[in-house]
C-alpha cells in the first residue's frame, strides 16, 4: 500500500512540475495571430479573423516562390536613372534604385469606398488603382466588424505632386535627411497608385511612429496581408529599404506574394532576391 501511495505522490508532483513549466514558457514560436494579447478583446478579434481567412493562407511548397517575368522590373536607363519600363506591373519595385516615368499615371485609378481622414473631399491622394481599392474595401470592412476604425489618409501622388513635397522638405531639414523621410520624384510609391498611408483616430488621424503601438496599427500589421498588402517600410529593415520605419505605409502586392512576404518577415526587396523567374 505505501509503494502504490508513493507512486501517486510521485506522479502528481510531476504533473505540477510539469503544469508550472507550461506556464512559465508560453507562445513559443507562436505565430502574431496566435499569441496570447494583453488585451483579451484585441486578441479576440484577431482570432476571428484568423478563422475567417485561413483559408486563404499559403501552402508550404516551394513553388510558391516562382513569378513569371512580367512581375520583375524591366528597366531602361534614362538621365543615369533606372526607369521601370512596366510601370502598371502590380509588383513593381519602386525605390531608391528604381524609378517610375515622369510620365506615368496609373489608367486605372478610382476612389475606394473607405472613411478618409480628409472625409469626402474628391482628391488626388484619394485615388488607388482599382484591384488595390477593392482590397482596401475588403481590409476596412473585415476591420469596422471587429470595431477597428480606419481611415485612409493618402493614396496616389502624381510626380508633380512628389517633386513639390520633396522640394520643400529639402527646405525644411536639407537634402540628407530629406531624402531619408521622401522619396525622390519617381521613386515614391504613391505613384503606382498601389500604395496606401493609413491611421486612426487614436493618433489624431497623423502619420506617426505611435501608430505602431495603437489598437488599429497592430490589427493592420497583423492582417493586411490576408488582403493582399504588406507593410512596406518595417522596422529594422532600414537598409534594405532605404527608408525609415513607417508603420503607417501599406503596399498592395496582391493577396498570395502578400501572404508569403509576411510569412518570412520579407521586405519587398527580399522577396525579389528569393523568388524565381520563371
Amino acid at each position: 500500500m505505501w509503494v502504490i501511495m508513493k507512486k501517486l505522490i510521485i506522479t502528481i508532483a510531476a504533473a505540477v512540475v510539469l503544469s508550472a513549466c507550461s506556464v512559465e514558457i508560453p507562445f513559443i514560436n507562436e505565430k502574431p495571430l496566435e499569441k496570447a494579447e494583453k488585451n483579451p478583446q484585441l486578441a479576440e478579434r484577431n482570432e476571428q479573423t484568423k478563422e475567417n481567412y485561413a483559408s486563404n493562407a499559403p501552402g508550404e511548397d516551394d513553388s510558391l516562390l516562382a513569378l513569371e517575368a512580367v512581375y520583375f522590373n524591366t528597366i531602361k536607363e534614362v538621365n543615369g536613372i533606372n526607369e521601370i519600363v512596366n510601370a502598371a506591373n502590380v509588383l513593381a519595385l519602386v525605390n531608391k534604385e528604381f524609378a517610375l516615368p515622369g510620365t506615368y499615371i496609373p489608367d486605372d485609378l478610382v476612389r475606394p469606398k473607405v472613411p478618409f481622414s480628409f472625409g469626402d473631399q474628391d482628391i488626388e491622394k484619394s485615388y488607388l488603382r482599382k484591384e488595390a481599392a477593392k482590397a482596401l474595401e475588403k481590409m476596412f470592412s473585415a476591420a469596422e466588424k471587429l470595431n477597428i476604425h480606419l481611415f485612409a489618409v493618402s493614396g496616389y501622388r502624381s510626380y508633380d505632386r512628389q517633386e513639390s513635397i520633396f522640394n520643400n522638405e529639402i527646405g525644411r531639414v536639407g537634402e540628407d535627411k530629406a531624402l531619408q523621410a521622401v522619396a525622390f520624384p519617381g521613386k515614391s510609391e504613391h505613384q503606382t497608385g498601389l500604395a496606401m498611408d493609413i491611421s486612426s483616430e487614436s493618433v489624431q488621424y497623423l502619420l506617426v511612429e505611435e501608430f505602431e503601438d495603437a489598437e488599429e496599427g497592430k490589427w493592420l500589421k497583423e492582417n493586411a496581408h490576408r488582403f493582399g498588402y504588406i507593410l512596406r517600410y518595417p522596422k529594422d529593415k532600414e537598409k534594405i529599404t532605404g527608408y525609415q520605419f513607417e508603420p503607417w505605409h501599406y503596399r498592395y502586392v496582391g493577396e498570395k506574394n502578400a501572404q508569403i512576404m509576411y510569412k518570412n518577415n520579407w521586405t519587398l526587396e527580399e522577396f525579389f532576391q528569393e523568388v524565381r523567374k520563371i
